[in-house]
């Protein structure tokens, strides 16, 4: 056969008969004509069926039984769905290389329509599978893992378009779930403006922020990410595309916002923006005294936005007070200085406590910066012949972390075990845990950074998904530890030293929560939510009814999950 193009359609005949006239065709020529729409479906028919039968092929090598394979291999892709072996290790993985399960099918979405067709699939049978998206990977406890499940590597799907807005309304970021906020700080930033809120670390994933709080220095502000996103498109467990927002679907958008991934798979979010300036002055300022660090963080947050006294960004941390190798004070002085440890007090304890910074300003300012900042700390209670500062332009410092990142990766410290945990400690109790965790527990250092700074309740919404401490002021408490291949110390020890400090705080009388909390029985589930467990009973009933998604949570038991959501209730 051959096939010649004529108009608009195609001419397909035989081979043993001779060239079609230029002005009229034989009767007895065998002649197909179709349209380029036929053209086309058959083509499409032709690839899928190919895709089809290569996907039956990998998935019958697979531990899934015939019905899901069957589901899953004939599901309508934009994107493509492969077939776990032990050879998967990012997605059986994540960040903390602490808990490793493997799926057993992962899923590439090229689409929303991609992710809504899985899970409406799953929903749809009695498959006992069950979905874990996957932004960037950087859960420390399994919580994007699906063992014997599906995982969806959200990395696939991208995309940001910034809004500047009209005059008088606020600019604003449409980004897809899986987008870096790397990538959306590099975009908005062309435009001269940047989230108003944002984790330290930026190599995050937006749906995978927004699915826990995304908190950082810059949080006292302007409340958590969450506290900024105007709108978002959730894939809800019954694999339903809802777009969402305070005012549409509400219940569904607070729901999601800190839900843990349980009410739905975040695909795209619209996001504030502000004015972003051109550079900031960068301080660190040490303490020895944990009451007066405490109480300048706590004076700083209370300053208003536009009070000339007021800092951009407030975060402290705690390091230990000798010169051990591990525990050098390195984290303090920046590039090319130093720190005279015969400056500090001797009245100091074994940890001492850093003040971190920043005072945004653009070029014009540069003559006035350093008199302004002198004259914002001087009132404080630092000591005062060890303050540290430097410019930076705004992108350097909010990808700060990058930087260290880097230094790890070249000394292998970066791919290892991370067994952090990240608390919220009322301000009431805040003393209290410094003289039984930092001063005492933790007084020869975590191994990797140890944060602690202010947060106001005020700033967040508390119709959202996120577990508060009852007071007004909290502080973030973040451990983020790390475990080295010499082993020592151990992942282990690391783990049960975790263990001592919630065990110790609960003995004391000290009601904190976890954030990104890494809970394993429903008894712990129903403590950590209290009063709102049944809130979030009837938010899971409503948009995934039968748990579904995010199994790596440990929240709901993967057997008859909807029988004892429905008992509960």
């Amino acid at each position: 056969m051959e096939a010649r193009v004529r108009g608009h359609g195609l001419m397909i005949r035989s081979k043993d008969h001779e060239p079609w006239p230029t002005t009229r065709r034989p009767r007895s020529e065998a002649m197909l004509i179709l349209s380029w729409g036929q053209i086309l479906a058959l083509l499409l028919l032709f690839v899928r069926t190919a895709i089809v039968g290569l996907a039956n092929s990998s998935c019958s090598g697979s531990p899934l039984s015939a019905q899901d394979c069957a589901a899953l291999s004939s599901l309508s892709l934009h994107g493509h769905i492969t077939f776990a072996t032990a050879t998967s290790p990012a997605s059986s993985s994540d960040f903390g290389r602490i808990h490793r399960r493997l799926p057993r099918s992962i899923l590439y979405p090229s689409s929303v329509r991609d992710i809504a067709s899985l899970v409406r699939a799953v929903h749809d049978t009695s498959s006992p599978l069950r979905i874990a998206a996957r932004g960037a990977g950087h859960s420390v406890a399994g919580q994007a893992q699906a063992g014997d499940g599906v995982v969806i590597e959200m990395g696939s799907l991208r995309g940001i378009k910034v809004s500047e807005g009209k005059p008088g309304e606020q600019p604003y970021v449409e980004a897809m779930g899986g987008e870096l906020w790397i990538d959306v700080v590099r975009e908005s930033l062309k435009y001269g403006l940047a989230p108003r809120s944002l984790t330290d670390y930026l190599f995050l994933s937006v749906g995978g922020t927004l699915s826990n709080a995304g908190v950082s220095g810059q949080a006292f502000r302007y409340g958590p990410q969450i506290s900024n996103v105007l709108e978002l498109e959730v894939v809800t467990g019954n694999g339903e595309i809802v777009r969402c927002s305070p005012v549409d679907h509400a219940d569904l958008f607070f729901a999601v916002l800190g839900g843990l991934g349980q009410f739905g798979i975040i695909t795209k979010a619209k996001i504030n923006l502000e004015r972003a300036p051109q550079k900031v002055k960068w301080i660190r300022a040490l303490y020895s005294d944990f009451k007066a660090f405490t109480r300048d963080q706590e004076l700083l947050i209370a300053r208003p936005k536009d009070s000339p006294n007021s800092f951009d960004y407030v975060e402290g941390s705690v390091i230990v007070n000798n010169n051990h190798p591990s525990n050098e004070y390195k984290p303090i002085p920046f590039h090319g200085q130093t720190l005279n440890a015969s400056l500090i007090p001797p009245s100091a304890g074994p940890v001492l406590y850093c003040l971190e910074l920043t005072k945004n300003y653009d070029e014009d300012e540069s003559a006035t910066i350093d008199e302004t900042v002198s004259s914002l700390l001087a009132p404080l209670g630092h000591v005062p012949s060890l303050v540290f500062s430097k410019d930076a332009s705004y992108f350097e410092f909010l990808n700060r972390v990058h930087d260290g990142e880097i230094r790890l990766r070249k000394k292998g410290l970066w791919d290892v075990p991370h067994p952090w945990m990240n608390l919220l400690v009322p301000k009431s109790k805040i003393e209290e845990f410094d003289a039984l965790v930092f001063r005492e527990i933790l007084r020869k250092g975590i191994n990797g950074p140890l944060l602690v700074y202010p947060l106001d309740k005020m700033k967040w919404d508390s119709r959202t998904s996120v577990v508060m401490p009852d007071e007004n002021i909290f502080y973030l408490v973040g451990m983020l530890r790390y475990a080295t291949p010499s082993g020592v110390p151990s992942v282990n020890s690391l783990v049960d030293q975790n263990k001592e400090i919630l065990r110790v705080c609960k003995s004391a009388g000290i009601h904190l929560k976890q954030y990104i909390p890494q809970l394993s029985s429903e008894e712990e589930w129903r403590e950590h939510y209290g009063s709102s467990w049944s809130l979030f009973l009837r938010r899971k009933l409503a948009y995934d009814p039968k748990a579904i998604l995010a199994p790596g949570q440990n929240i709901f038991a993967p057997s008859s999950s909807t029988l004892k959501l429905s008992s509960a209730l």
